[in-house]
């Protein structure tokens, strides 16, 4: 199973892209889309929304795993996180690709084991579990690729709860 984790953002876009076949987890692609800082807010959107449908059509996943709005203090912070996933679910609905969707908290139990760790401790564990130098990987693409990790051990463990019903 090929997973396109995402990390939603406003100015970067954090993505991992893991093959998981035989209990065995390799990385596949990673990285973070910049989004032009200057431009309106209508565009950013625009921006997220092709480099995410450019995502799906090279990386060709069979899933994409997304992180919730992580809501703040700030409403209107939340609430533009939310139009990024907006696009980011609307390019995934396009191509027909099945979304699941994780709260950070959740992601961050399912791979380090712990709810409230912190990204420099999601970005180290990312390198241990994928073999990657955890010094070089951005933290956005950590989080894309922990958030696609995520996917693929609930989907696993989804798999062993229906064989033992």
């Amino acid at each position: 199973m090929r997973i396109l984790g995402v990390d939603p953002g406003t100015l970067y876009v954090g993505y991992g892209v893991i093959d998981i076949k035989n209990d065995v987890c390799c990385p596949v692609k990673y990285g973070r889309i910049k989004v032009r800082s200057k431009a309106a807010f209508a565009d950013k959107l625009n921006q997220i929304y092709h480099a995410v449908t450019d995502l799906i059509t090279e990386t060709t996943a069979d899933v994409m795993s997304v992180e919730d709005v992580f809501v703040s203090c700030n409403a209107k912070t939340s609430l533009k996180l939310g139009h990024a996933r907006g696009v980011i679910l609307l390019a995934a609905a396009h191509h027909d690709l099945p979304v699941f969707e994780y709260a950070p908290r959740e992601i961050k139990l399912a791979v380090l084991g712990r709810g409230n760790a912190s990204k420099s401790q999601v970005q180290w564990m990312m390198g241990q579990l994928l073999n990657l130098d955890s010094t070089a990987l951005k933290e956005d693409a950590a989080d894309g690729l922990a958030v696609a990790l995520c996917h693929g051990l609930k989907a696993k463990s989804s798999a062993a709860l229906k064989g033992i019903s």
